[in-house]
């Protein structure tokens, strides 16, 4: 099989599953190019582009669903966005960043095999701590190259500030925000996306399609979801130790 039509492939996999949990993919399609041997200088931009497609369908299938929260979203993003902005800007060292990457898609594994769900009555966090938390999640987002749902998702869960559903539709905005912000930063970098990255974005629209219709209905993709935290988790050690 073509290298062409594996990474197609790969990303419409991956955009089926991470749009299903109301993601964008960035961390998944940084695995797969991270495997497949594409440039580091070309990873960044390449997800930041696929993310926003994916993140947008997400956002309006889960917001066409009754699953968003304003009141959650804001806080979190007003510190975000300028400060994946200023980590756009930041160009590390190849061998840093790939460190930093690899530790991210490890921790992006562990939050797709973990099935986060509260029966209790979420509460709103306090403002002071969520607009620190942003700042935090926006500033490693505009580094790496993802828009930080794999991050805020878990955060909103584990501190009950969210229910399942609403939190994938507060992250799949804040990732599309955190993405366009990301590229602004270092709007240089788009110029490095490769030849081809529109049939990328094409099957990352159609796996976003299908995969955020089925999240936001009744979908239950867990299984699948391991599946994929295991190739994060071999593409996170490769980097960090390859």
């Amino acid at each position: 099989m073509s290298f062409e039509i594996l990474i197609i492939l790969a990303i419409f996999t991956v955009a089926i599953l991470y749009s299903s949990v109301g993601h964008g993919g960035a961390s998944g399609y940084l695995a797969v190019m991270a495997l497949l041997g594409v440039m580091p200088e070309v990873t960044r931009p390449t997800a930041l582009v696929l993310n926003l497609f994916v993140a947008s369908i997400a956002m309006y299938q889960f917001y066409r669903g009754g699953y968003f929260s304003w009141r959650t979203f804001w806080p979190f993003a007003a510190t975000s966005i300028p400060f994946a902005f200023i980590g756009g800007m930041i160009t590390l060292p190849i061998h840093v960043y790939k460190i930093i990457l690899g530790v991210v898609l490890i921790l992006a594994a562990l939050r797709l095999a973990w099935n986060l769900k509260t029966d209790k009555e979420p509460h709103h966090p306090q403002l002071v701590v969520a607009l620190i938390i942003g700042a935090i999640i926006g500033l490693l987002s505009g580094l790496v190259g993802v828009g930080g749902g794999i991050f805020l998702t878990p955060v909103l869960l584990l501190m009950n500030w969210s229910e399942t559903k609403v939190a994938a539709g507060v992250s799949a905005l804040f990732i599309l925000v955190n993405s366009i912000s990301g590229i602004a930063g270092n709007y240089q970098q788009v110029f490095k996306l490769p030849p081809n990255v529109w049939l990328w974005v094409a099957a990352a629209i159609i796996g976003g399609i299908v995969g955020s219709t089925l999240g936001s209905k009744r979908f239950d993709s867990l299984t699948l979801r391991r599946v994929l935290a295991l190739v994060l988790i071999f593409a996170g050690t490769k980097l960090i130790f390859v």
